[in-house]
């Protein structure tokens, strides 16, 4: 990643921190960061969205102990916050929050500055060093004209140190490797163990321009980590067919006395493209587990298994 400090293998996904579909209260995301820390692991992902602002607000207040120099920190723009008198719950956008803002589009240079700079606030820092474009999915027309030249900007004066694009699709990734310069780009769920796509398109095109990729979703939301009678896949029910390929994929890491979820994480950071893989934890269990599976070697002849049988593609991992 073309930024003034290169990410870790593992990075801190911190949506769980933000009450992603359920409530954590400030001492265990507090933990759960602290674990982080303690691990080794130095990048740190977060956004507005996340819990309306209050995951930015917990991983600012948690990191606020340690040296800024010594991590890196990534947050987004597109979705403006906007104060909401409402009422009701966040749940309806996946957070076990109180309702106090509503998210606006706005790829708008003000709106992503105003966006940012309300970042900066709740994470108690004068910079951040990623900012990527938040899921701009049916939004092309206004990340690309107005989001990314806003971003640009923002990066030739100094004020981010990298720039790019998250989302959970690979086509319009693959446009802004392809058609801008971003420095790095966040791609959720297409690079795991059941969805390869972005093999066809983004990670090939990330190689040729030499932009990093950050994987996200390594678990795709939590089929990989237990996959199990339902399980979800990509935030909803894993569909039978998904099911049973996870557990067939189970059963043979296993018989290679690792698991899979060791199997999933070491599956995403094997590609050369790819500089971190985030995982989201919302207690210091979860980190402490998910780092003992990351340091897990994988035996070559796991993954050749996995090729014979046709659930990898041939030479895959890279």
């Amino acid at each position: 990643m073309r930024t003034p400090r290169t990410p870790s293998g593992l990075g801190f996904g911190a949506a769980g921190i933000g009450n992603l579909f359920t409530e954590v209260t400030d001492e265990q995301a507090y933990e759960a960061v602290s674990a982080a820390w303690q691990r080794g692991i130095r990048y740190y992902d977060t956004a507005p969205h996340y819990g309306i602002g209050l995951s930015e607000r917990r991983l600012g207040a948690a990191l606020r102990e340690h040296p800024r120099e010594e991590y890196t920190i990534s947050t987004k723009v597109g979705r403006r916050l906007e104060p909401w008198a409402g009422g009701g719950d966040d749940l309806a956008d996946g957070f076990a929050v109180p309702a106090t803002h509503r998210r606006v589009w706005d790829f708008t240079e003000d709106g992503i500055r105003r966006t940012l700079d309300a970042s900066l606030e709740r994470l108690g820092l004068d910079r951040v060093d990623v900012v990527y474009l938040h899921d701009p999915d049916d939004h092309a027309e206004a990340a690309f004209r107005q989001g990314y030249p806003a971003l640009e900007k923002l990066r030739s004066e100094g004020v981010v140190g990298a720039i790019g694009a998250g989302m959970n699709q690979t086509e319009m990734l693959t446009r802004f490797v392809r058609d801008t310069d971003v420095d790095v780009v966040l791609c959720a769920g297409r690079y795991t163990l059941l969805d390869h796509s972005a093999l066809t398109d983004l990670l090939p095109a990330a190689v040729a321009r030499g932009t990093s990729v950050v994987v996200g979703g390594a678990f795709n939301s939590g089929l990989l980590a237990d996959p199990r009678p339902g399980a979800t896949y990509d935030y909803t029910s894993a569909p039978p067919e998904l099911l049973d390929r996870a557990l067939r994929l189970k059963s043979v890491a296993e018989r290679h006395g690792i698991t899979l979820r060791a199997a999933a994480l070491a599956f995403c950071a094997a590609h050369p493209a790819v500089t971190s893989v985030l995982v989201g934890a919302r207690s210091a269990a979860e980190v402490h587990d998910c780092a003992d599976q990351f340091e897990t070697a994988v035996p070559p002849e796991f993954w050749q298994e996995l090729r014979d049988t046709g659930f990898l593609p041939a030479k895959e991992p890279s």
